[in-house]
């Protein structure tokens, strides 16, 4: 019985990888092919003769916007710890009055829908003149970032032994101190994985990104592809080079952070 579990597993999983990779291959694949041999009927599964002339034209209309989307993410991701770890901090060690009708309300923010958010920031925005502005985007972005960030943190902060934080404060530490010297420290997979999840949601946002920027000014790489889209109806290649290019930071950090990522969601579900 348990070799048989095993082999499905395995055959699930194979099944979920091959899901997976078949969009990003294809993807690949017709951003290294000419319009034409993309007519070709059957199409060819492997790019023999490769062009790069796609991920030329993609570098050439796309490069802005690609550092836009990558000093928005940036600004989001240092804004939300900066809120968020502070915050969780104060609800996971202090007691605080009404701190249980406080972490209900923020659960609920994650639950209200993006639109409905951006519909309710754009006059505020537009009155204060945060409309196609970096520190626009960065605060419409950390208003569902934030909120994630304090749920992770809290978690793993609840965690942390006491007795860490009561010899902190025997050797002088102050709030703030411990707090920067002894539990942040301490919770590292935890603002990794708030910090991450932070990023990957700023560079893939789309609906703030269309709602909050005409393209005058600024143009993250989401509304880039969009309209790369409606304006190349026909270069494929291009708009699939635009995609790789756009999937490569996520897939760099998701590699790299994925041991961090583990332990942070994992780690404040078990107390000792």
């Amino acid at each position: 019985m348990t070799t048989t579990r095993r082999v499905g597993n395995t055959v699930v999983g194979i099944l979920l990888v091959l899901v997976f990779l078949a969009p990003v291959y294809w993807m690949i694949n017709v951003s290294l092919q000419s319009s034409d041999a993309l007519l070709r009927t059957p199409p060819a599964w492997f790019p023999f003769d490769p062009t790069w002339s796609g991920y030329a034209e993609a570098l050439r209309t796309q490069g802005s916007h690609l550092v836009t989307s990558l000093v928005i993410a940036l600004g989001t991701v240092v804004f939300t710890l900066l809120v968020s770890a502070p915050a969780a901090y104060a609800l996971a060690r202090f007691r605080l009055r009404g701190t249980l009708a406080l972490v209900l309300v923020v659960l609920l923010v994650q639950m209200v829908p993006g639109i409905v958010m951006a519909n309710s920031l754009y006059p505020i925005f537009s009155g204060v003149g945060l409309l196609d502005s970096y520190p626009g985007m960065i605060l419409a972005d950390s208003t569902l970032t934030v909120p994630f960030a304090v749920l992770i943190l809290r978690t793993f902060m609840s965690g942390v032994p006491g007795e860490l934080i009561e010899a902190a404060r025997v050797d002088g530490c102050g709030q703030w101190r411990t707090f920067g010297s002894v539990v942040l420290p301490v919770c590292r997979n935890a603002v990794i994985t708030a910090g991450l999840f932070s990023f990957l949601f700023a560079w893939a946002d789309f609906l703030f990104a269309v709602s909050f920027t005409t393209g005058n000014t600024i143009q993250p790489i989401t509304v880039g592809i969009y309209r790369f889209v409606g304006n190349q109806t026909t270069n494929w290649n291009g708009v699939m080079a635009t995609a790789v290019l756009a999937s490569i930071p996520a897939a760099v950090l998701l590699l790299t952070a994925q041991r961090y990522v583990a332990a942070g969601i994992t780690g404040g579900g078990v107390k000792e």
